[in-house]
């Protein structure tokens, strides 16, 4: 019986994995996830003030198991069905055929566009911490040597994740894994000083009860849901550079096993301790935040910790994010979608090295705006291409249901069923409540138009790509 790997070698033999000797072992994995995933706690300290300390910890227990665990299932089958370089726009292509993968290729390139730049805005804003000349006013604006000044700190960031890239996948593996213990032990260190502080575990629990009490206004749920959504979103993206890594098959499911309590605990446990120190909005915000916190629990050494930790986090994600980003426009241009100049790759290193400047370049101009009003619009954006994903899992367990699955998610369809259909239904929650309460008109013209752009992409390119296939 061909594998699926023949099946596509046989469709198109464009599709080889990258030229890599030294590839990804399993805990260098751990961390790659864990920084396309998370990063730590950073970005949630507004979530308390916009609504409650009690409903922000019911998202962050509940989102886990209708939004983070189904896709990590989803990932890890079709990651040992089919390890190849582009991850899941191979999977959906191979699924539903041309048309669908590059819709699922573009949608991501969009939402990446947008997503990507936030990390070196988000090491600039925690670096304002140690260098207060760097931060924005009190609305969020800067005077013009203040903003060129934060552009080219975010610019040194991304050339140094260029650097690590360019060196390939298992550098960027390896500083993942040590970025991974550089963020997480301060965390550890503030958790543990909390538990040891008298009343604090009580405090907590005592400020969520009181936060159940009291129901959020919807455009408050709407928002706070689009924020936890983003940050435990991303499980798909390190699927993109699956030709990287070592035994792909059984290394993928292993490390999602491994980084998905990771990621949890990671954001639950500094939440309530922090809530059992203080839950002032004045400090729950993104202006203070976790230094700030930790300052109260620990002293300005620990919140000194916190915000290096920031940085390293901020750093990271980006360092990671770059990773997956450019590997998919290198898989779209083998099959021809796109020009075939982002199919050149570095005779030293073997990385696409022309995707990774373009990306690079694409995010350098981001990163002269502001992004804190567009996570709605990626979590939107993530949504739809998700949303193939899942079909492609249904579609391609009715189409090839013999195909060797290294793992497969457990059970029968009724859990597959369940997998499916519960981050569909988030989805579907979030765009509804997003149009129902949305300020900013700009929001539903953006998402719509940004897809539509798929269109132009596909019809541009479908000729060369038939006569290809010829």
């Amino acid at each position: 019986m061909p594998t699926i790997n023949q099946t596509l070698a046989n469709k198109d033999s464009a599709i080889d994995s990258l030229t890599i000797t030294k590839k990804i072992s399993l805990l260098p994995l751990v961390g790659i996830i864990f920084f396309t995933v998370s990063g730590g706690a950073f970005g949630l300290e507004p979530l308390i003030s916009q609504m409650n300390p009690g409903w922000t910890v019911v998202l962050l227990v509940l989102t886990p198991l209708f939004w983070s665990l189904p896709t990590a299932l989803m990932v890890a089958e079709l990651s040992s069905m089919m390890p190849q370089e582009g991850g899941y726009y191979r999977w959906v292509r191979m699924a539903m055929g041309d048309f669908w993968g590059v819709m699922q290729g573009w949608w991501t390139i969009c939402f990446t566009a947008v997503d990507m730049a936030i990390y070196p805005v988000l090491f600039v804003n925690y670096l304002a911490y140690f260098f207060p000349q760097l931060a924005l006013d009190e609305n969020g604006k800067a005077s013009i040597s203040i903003f060129i000044s934060r552009w080219l700190v975010a610019i040194a960031i991304i050339c140094l994740s260029l650097f690590f890239n360019y060196l390939g996948a298992r550098a960027v593996g390896r500083s993942a894994l040590l970025n991974t213990f550089l963020v997480l032990s301060p965390f550890l260190i503030f958790i543990l000083m909390g538990l040891f502080t008298p009343g604090t575990f009580a405090n907590s629990i005592s400020a969520i009860k009181i936060g159940l009490t009291k129901t959020p206004s919807s455009g408050a749920i709407t928002s706070g849901l689009a924020v936890v959504l983003w940050n435990y979103c991303a499980w798909d993206n390190v699927s993109t550079f699956a030709g990287e890594v070592n035994d792909p098959q059984h290394t993928y499911p292993r490390a999602l096993g491994l980084a998905l309590p990771i990621v949890i605990l990671a954001y639950s446990l500094p939440v309530l301790i922090g809530l059992g120190v203080t839950t002032s909005p004045s400090v729950w915000n993104e202006s203070a935040g976790w230094p700030v916190i930790a300052e109260m629990i620990g002293g300005r050494w620990l919140g000194i910790l916190l915000a290096l930790a920031a940085l390293v986090s901020a750093w990271g994600l980006f360092n990671s994010q770059l990773l997956y980003v450019s590997r998919l426009p290198y898989a779209m241009a083998q099959d021809g979608w796109l020009p075939s100049i982002f199919t050149h790759t570095s005779k030293k290193t073997g990385v696409p090295i022309v995707a990774l400047l373009v990306s690079c370049g694409i995010t350098a101009l981001f990163c002269a705006l502001s992004f804190g009003k567009l996570v709605i619009i990626d979590i939107l954006l993530y949504g739809a291409e998700l949303s193939l994903q899942f079909i492609a899992l249904l579609v391609l367990r009715i189409k090839h249901p013999n195909f060797p699955r290294p793992f497969r998610i457990p059970g029968n369809w009724p859990l597959l069923l369940f997998v499916v259909i519960s981050p569909l239904a988030v989805t579907a929650i979030v765009i509804v409540a997003s149009i129902k309460e949305a300020e900013d008109n700009y929001q539903l013209f953006i998402v719509p138009i940004l897809m539509a752009s798929a269109l132009l992409v596909y019809f541009w390119r479908r000729s060369s790509v038939k006569s290809k296939e010829k």
